[in-house]
């Protein structure tokens, strides 16, 4: 069924209530991004079952107030970034875009680093071309290669920000050491690691963030499964709630910290309202901490 114009009206601009976040001191977005991993096939290859939809979701993402999308060459690959510019190109003021480079794809459900200079720099140029960008606001190291000195991977991300292809570095799944010895190089500020409230793997990553005012981008962030029972304590505070056990799940992390900037990611529009209606869920602290407990219990 169509929704009412008004009801529509009614939830734009809704991501904006979860508060918002300075990216490196001058990128402001709301804490309520969208993760553009899902808008691809399967296995993260190819092209989607249904393109029309990929597109339509990107569309109301920034309809609903969502100014933050990551994305990564190694999306598809190259489809998640292409469908992007078709989506949203010319992309409306303060839309930032952040991808990703340091994979290389040999199938589905395939992923390789490769952090070697030549190539991560041909995937840049690779992404601003798809992107139809001249600068990449935010631009992370999907992997650090364990293959390559990190003073030659790091140092030709520096070397494309120096020549203004990118404005600032970012890192995915890394350790505190990690960014410390990234630091050393280029300035730092996201970090993309696995993190959720089933999901604690990171916490001394995220608390270095905090201390550091660096964005703390979690992938994975439903941990789908594990928090969606109707008999689990996400599942029952849900039903208190009459919200979805997503949407608790997404409240927390908005809670956790006001360096987390969660993206969740899906191929529905409508799964795509239900995530950002965790924006306006209130959940009182006391709520919080007892489910913060029993996860970490169970």
């Amino acid at each position: 069924m169509q929704k009412s114009t008004s009801a529509m009206k009614q939830r734009t601009g809704l991501a904006g209530k979860a508060g918002e976040f300075l990216i490196g001191n001058d990128l402001r977005v709301a804490r309520l991004g969208f993760g553009a991993m899902r808008i691809t096939g399967k296995g993260i290859w190819g092209e989607p079952e249904d393109r029309a939809e990929a597109i339509q979701v990107l569309r109301r993402a920034v309809d609903l107030g969502i100014n933050f999308i990551d994305t990564a060459d190694s999306y598809g690959p190259y489809v998640s970034e292409a469908i992007i510019a078709e989506a949203l190109h010319p992309y409306p003021a303060g839309l930032v875009i952040a991808t990703k480079g340091g994979f290389e794809r040999p199938g589905p459900d395939r992923w390789v680093e490769n952090g070697k200079p030549a190539h991560l720099k041909s995937a840049c140029e690779g992404s601003l071309r798809r992107l139809r960008l001249e600068r990449i606001d935010l631009y992370q190291l999907h992997r650090i290669d364990p293959k390559v000195p990190d003073e030659d991977q790091l140092g030709a991300l520096k070397d494309l920000q120096t020549q203004g292809k990118i404005r600032h570095i970012g890192l995915s799944e890394v350790s505190v050491h990690q960014i410390q010895r990234a630091q050393a190089i280029v300035p730092i500020v996201s970090v993309h690691n696995r993190y959720s409230l089933a999901d604690r793997g990171s916490e001394d990553v995220l608390e270095y963030c905090e201390q550091g005012a660096i964005g703390f981008i979690p992938w994975f962030p439903l941990a789908a499964g594990r928090l969606s029972g109707s008999d689990s304590s996400v599942g029952r505070l849900a039903a208190q709630l009459k919200a979805t056990p997503s949407q608790v799940a997404l409240a927390w992390l908005l809670s956790r910290s006001p360096v987390i900037l969660p993206i969740p990611g899906t191929s529905s529009v409508e799964h795509l309202e239900e995530n950002v209606a965790a924006a306006d869920l209130k959940i009182d602290e006391d709520a919080m901490r007892e489910l913060d407990r029993t996860v970490r219990a169970s």
